[in-house]
């Protein structure tokens, strides 16, 4: 039974098998739902390009090089605009920082969050992510509207395959309290070929997940394949497998834990999905905002309730297309 595996599996995956006994039970008499997938909410407006505003040429907020133009010859509307969104994404960052990861959803940061994509859409920095090359790397989660583990795309396709049931399990494994259960910090690797056509690449999500005041922990792993390009600030992904890596449990038995640790395959989360909904593997990220060191990226289905801010750890090797 496909459903009752995936409940299991997420269960097991949340909580490292601690908080399975309590989830199941309430997973069950949930029905199987019908092969009608929620339709994609609307994409925000892009009010540079609807204007016909230009787009530089990576997209983002950085001063230009010094060969292309010296600091005398940048015109001044042009600094103004620049400074106007490095103000706004400095003052960003810190309400993220004073912000406890994991405590959800802040109205101020959210409109915070607004201005700055707003700022870059007039000024057309941060903008066209999918082509810019500055998507690759590695991110460090700092907000999430929601609860961590949402940041992941695996949760994106698990609301997609359940949609009447997403929603209550994950309340249910919500609403276990610290420290019998932790999660965090949250990490993205990705790595984009935007030259290519169509767009490839791949994207790795990681959270560490804790229980019992960090006795056992691991890191929930997901791999997604980047299936293309969805316009100028949208990627398709598809979601091939989760495994919890890194177990403290599994290292304290030494060798023999090391090697069960690296040899025992990822779950098959897409398929398990597909086997539930057709298509639910697939889910789209769309990033609103993505320059050197910051990226606002949210769940294409739910665009105003998934919204995530990343900062950059280190760049990747992506290559870039000129715009």
């Amino acid at each position: 039974d496909p459903m009752t595996m995936m409940h299991r599996f997420l269960s097991s995956l949340l909580a490292l098998g601690a908080i399975s006994v309590s989830t199941l039970p309430f997973a069950a008499p949930f029905s199987l739902p019908s092969n009608n997938v929620r339709h994609h909410a609307s994409k925000p407006h892009h009010s540079a390009r609807r204007r016909g505003m230009p787009i530089t040429s990576l997209g983002s907020a950085a001063p230009p090089d010094a060969d292309q133009s010296s600091g005398d010859n940048i015109p001044p509307a042009v600094e103004s605009a620049s400074a106007r969104v490095d103000n706004c994404k400095r003052d960003l960052i810190q309400q993220c920082d004073d912000h406890e990861l994991g405590s959800k959803y802040d109205s101020s940061i959210e409109n915070k969050i607004r201005e700055m994509e707003q700022l870059g859409e007039d000024a057309g920095f941060g903008q066209a992510s999918s082509l810019s090359g500055l998507m690759s790397g590695e991110w460090e989660l700092i907000y999430a509207s929601d609860d961590i583990t949402r940041s992941s795309p695996f949760f994106w396709a698990f609301r997609r395959a359940f949609p009447d049931a997403s929603d209550q399990i994950f309340e249910i494994t919500d609403m276990i309290p610290a420290p019998i259960k932790m999660v965090g910090p949250a990490t993205q690797t990705i790595d984009i070929d935007s030259a290519a056509r169509p767009v490839t690449g791949t994207l790795v999500s990681r959270v560490k997940v804790a229980t019992l005041g960090g006795v056992a922990t691991s890191i929930m792993t997901t791999r997604c394949d980047v299936l293309n390009a969805d316009g100028l600030d949208g990627l398709r992904l598809k979601v091939e497998s989760t495994k919890p890596e890194d177990s403290t449990i599994l290292q304290k038995l030494g060798p023999l834990g090391e090697f069960l640790n690296s040899s025992v395959p990822p779950f098959p989360s897409g398929e398990a999905l597909e086997k539930v909904v057709p298509g639910s593997s697939e889910v789209g990220m769309r990033t609103t905002y993505c320059d050197e060191g910051l990226r606002v990226t949210r769940n294409e289905d739910r665009l105003k309730d998934d919204v995530f801010v990343w900062k950059r750890v280190k760049f990747g090797s992506g290559n870039m297309v000129s715009l």
